[in-house]
């Protein structure tokens, strides 16, 4: 592969000696219009890496407030190709930041792999997260988005151990998503100490950066979680901040998205003072 707007960007951030806040949020939530606004919205409040959730009627490696957010923008229209949309139009005036989109293979293997990446990459898409594909189905579609051009981002957890990480590291590329916790989606607080622990054990099989997500909620977390890794991923908190801003009708309230974007620079703050902090 040739370097990517993943690699690009990481390796600005290792020059500045700072990690990387990645924001999660889900494509169409609440709908297609809101939702592009926060998008756009998101490199300036601090995002260095935008994830993207696909919506998919069963997400099984998510929590309530993401599912929520998968079945609002479902109720709303979202689909595969309509999240498409969003990347390119977002791309439209960002030509920069990585976008990384995450979900689940049902809606990809829906519309045809060779379809979908081609779109994906016309798009503006940069990488893949695919929760439900082990490595023993590489062929199914990490390999043809390799060959593709896009990074396919992989996934390592508290019981990934030695023996399986070499498998897991084998296609990997971009960065690798340490998972903090067992479980879904926003369901507990990582343990800053153990998750030093973890990143330290895969940087021995990867010269990939690792960024950790799962459960970071506030900016306090965001900066103790960034001081071991690479970056700190953070999704349910921000979706959360969405929800919390629907009327009743599940329209945004007026101002909704600068009030989202404000909490998001929030914790941005968080993730880039993290090492100024540690080193005072």
């Amino acid at each position: 592969m040739s370097t990517t707007r993943l690699d690009r960007r990481f390796a600005k951030l290792k020059a500045e000696g700072r990690p990387a806040f990645v924001t999660f949020t889900t494509a169409g939530d609440p709908d297609f219009d809101g939702s592009l606004e926060i998008l756009k919205g998101l490199p300036a409040a601090g995002a260095d890496v935008i994830e993207l959730g696909m919506p998919f009627t069963d997400p099984m490696a998510d929590g309530p407030v993401i599912q929520a957010s998968s079945q609002r923008a479902l109720k709303a229209g979202a689909t595969t190709k309509r999240t498409l949309e969003l990347v390119r139009q977002f791309r439209a005036g960002d030509d920069e930041t990585p976008i990384v989109l995450m979900g689940y293979y049902n809606p990809i293997y829906h519309m045809g792999v060779e379809k979908f990446l081609a779109a994906a990459r016309a798009a503006g898409v940069d990488g893949l997260i695919v929760v439900d594909l082990p490595p023993e189905e590489d062929d199914e579609l990490c390999v043809p988005a390799l060959n593709a051009g896009l990074n396919f981002i992989r996934l390592a957890t508290p019981t990934t151990d030695d023996k399986r990480l070499p498998a897991v590291l084998a296609n990997t590329s971009g960065f690798v998503y340490y998972v903090s916790i067992t479980g879904i989606t926003g369901a507990a607080a990582p343990e800053s100490a153990k998750v030093a622990g973890a990143v330290q054990r895969i940087k021995r099989h990867t010269s990939l950066p690792v960024a950790v997500g799962f459960g970071i909620r506030t900016p306090e977390q965001a900066a103790a979680i960034a001081r071991a890794a690479d970056g700190a991923v953070i999704g349910s908190a921000i979706v959360g901040a969405i929800a919390a801003e629907l009327d009743a009708d599940r329209k945004l309230k007026a101002g909704a998205a600068g009030r989202v974007l404000a909490f998001v620079r929030e914790l941005a703050q968080g993730v880039h003072n993290a090492r100024q902090a540690a080193a005072e």
